[in-house]
């Protein structure tokens, strides 16, 4: 999904792991951006990728990831964020909603049409509402549940391709359901 020579932007980027993958498939002549509230530290050091201290909820961080990008949009959006968690479900169900809804809110600023997505979800009924609204501005989109993710979580990821740009959504394609 990450191609060489591609633009990639990972909100919630710390500590900065997908950072390190995402430069190395995009090679020398493509460039990855990550944002985050914690400074990656120490700083990765890597001549095509960026980290910026920014939070995905502020509507200014577009116009600072465009300039790094040279005001080209990305071709792909990551994000592995997530709020801190209270213990309180309705309080946490609640942030994670609107981190969600942040980065929902990023897509046409960020992503080019026709561009992809690969975005975590927490599951519940808050999420699900945003996860369908993101959902119909591809053209396919699936779920997948990482082999990585421990037992129990509610964690998965929303991978979606072919963004529609700001015209009008609609259902996309189904793909089939995996575990990555």
């Amino acid at each position: 999904m990450i191609r060489r020579g591609k633009r990639v932007v990972d909100l919630g980027c710390w500590p900065g792991g997908w950072l390190q993958v995402a430069s190395k498939l995009v090679g020398p002549k493509g460039f990855v951006v990550g944002v985050d509230k914690a400074e990656i530290d120490p700083p990765l050091g890597i001549p095509n990728c960026e980290s910026l201290v920014g939070d995905v909820e502020d509507p200014a961080l577009c116009e600072l990831v465009l300039k790094v990008l040279g005001g080209r949009k990305a071709d792909m959006l990551l994000s592995d964020a997530a709020p801190k968690l209270t213990g309180v479900r309705a309080t946490d169900r609640a942030n994670e909603e609107r981190v969600l809804e942040a980065i929902e809110m990023q897509i046409p600023l960020l992503l080019r049409e026709g561009g992809d997505l690969l975005v975590k979800v927490l599951d519940g009924p808050e999420a699900q509402v945003v996860d369908r609204r993101i959902r119909m501005r591809f053209k396919t989109a699936k779920t997948i549940k990482s082999k990585a993710t421990r037992k129990g979580s509610t964690e998965r990821f929303l991978f979606a391709r072919g963004y529609r740009g700001e015209g009008e959504a609609e259902a996309p394609a189904p793909e089939p359901e995996e575990a990555g």
